[in-house]
């Protein structure tokens, strides 16, 4: 039998087979030992084979025991296993990253750490910056430097407030149709936001930490969260391959992340996942430069020129020292 992974607690797999049914599932014990060194096998968007317990009475529930071929996902590196992942989502039409310039404060390494992670893996990227409502003149003027910034650079950026509401409604019509993941920081806004989306979600929402002023994770497991399905022209549902019905909206929401540790990326790949950087590249003197050093190296002159960020830059050494110190890097 085949379904969607529709919510994943870090012990149990929900998923939605295609008849419509919703299974709690484990993984068959021996599904680790395929070569997957993720910290999390199966992830919530995959699409699984599961095998049914002999009888409805059965204690032992029904079990994971194969996982189709993923289009896309977004990996980071795991925190504590260096040599392992996580995977966030996987077969996801977009991905909105929700940042805040304060209350807490989203690095520019994060959000070009996340951005990396999406290009190379073929995942639409859309900058969300939320908590416009609580900035002042200062901030309301960086903000809007940061946004100019990535839309420079090719990225989609909205500015909203999910407390107030202001800019959500021209969220909507980028949803339609579409499994778009929710990730950022904690402390971000996040189930704030999927609240103002997705009426009834109630999702609960945490104060941020006095003492860091970062945010507490109220989220602690991922989950899809369908929104008001719409009808195809004939004025019926359809199920799509993937297991989501045709015109059907979908957010994945994901815990907060403190930092981004990219993954099996090369160094000489991770050019190519910054557009801007990728851009100046062909012209350099040498095909296998590193841009850290080299004569004739263009990167360099526009840095130099301000052609390119600085913050983007300093991103992209730091994906570098990664690869170097072989090690996770949490982004400041």
């Amino acid at each position: 039998m085949k379904g969607l992974v529709v919510k994943n607690t870090g012990s149990w797999y929900t998923v939605r087979t295609d008849d419509g049914q919703l299974l709690d599932c484990k993984i068959k014990g021996n599904f680790r030992l395929k070569g997957i060194r993720t910290t999390n096998p199966v992830a919530v968007g995959d699409r699984v084979e599961v095998s049914l317990p002999p009888t409805p009475s059965d204690r032992g529930g029904a079990w994971i025991t194969e996982i189709e071929d993923r289009r896309n996902y977004i990996i980071r590196k795991s925190i504590n296993l260096s040599k392992q992942s996580h995977i966030i989502a996987a077969n996801v039409d977009q991905a909105f990253l929700i940042v805040t310039v304060a209350n807490p404060q989203t690095s520019t390494t994060f959000i070009d750490r996340f951005l990396a992670s999406a290009e190379a893996y073929r995942v639409p990227v859309v900058l969300i910056f939320n908590k416009t409502d609580l900035l002042d003149e200062d901030a309301l003027r960086y903000q809007q430097a940061v946004v100019n910034l990535y839309e420079t650079i090719g990225y989609e950026c909205r500015q909203v407030s999910a407390e107030t509401g202001e800019g959500i409604d021209d969220l909507r019509p980028m949803l339609e149709g579409k499994i778009t993941l929710l990730s950022g920081n904690s402390g971000v806004g996040k189930s704030t936001l999927i609240n103002r989306l997705v009426p009834g979600a109630n999702l609960r929402t945490a104060e941020l930490s006095d003492a860091y002023n970062m945010g507490m994770h109220t989220t602690t497991f991922s989950e899809m969260i369908a929104l008001a399905p719409l009808s195809s022209p004939e004025g019926d549902t359809i199920e799509a391959p993937s297991g989501a019905v045709v015109g059907a909206s979908y957010l994945i929401d994901t815990p907060g992340i403190k930092g981004f540790g990219t993954f099996d990326m090369e160094p000489e790949e991770i050019t190519g996942y910054f557009k801007d950087i990728f851009h100046f590249s062909k012209d350099c003197r040498f095909s296998n430069c590193t841009h850290t050093h080299e004569p004739g190296c263009a990167v360099l002159k526009a840095v130099e020129e301000h052609y390119i960020a600085e913050s983007r830059y300093q991103s992209y050494l730091s994906m570098l020292d990664d690869k170097e110190e072989g090690k996770y890097r949490e982004a400041q």
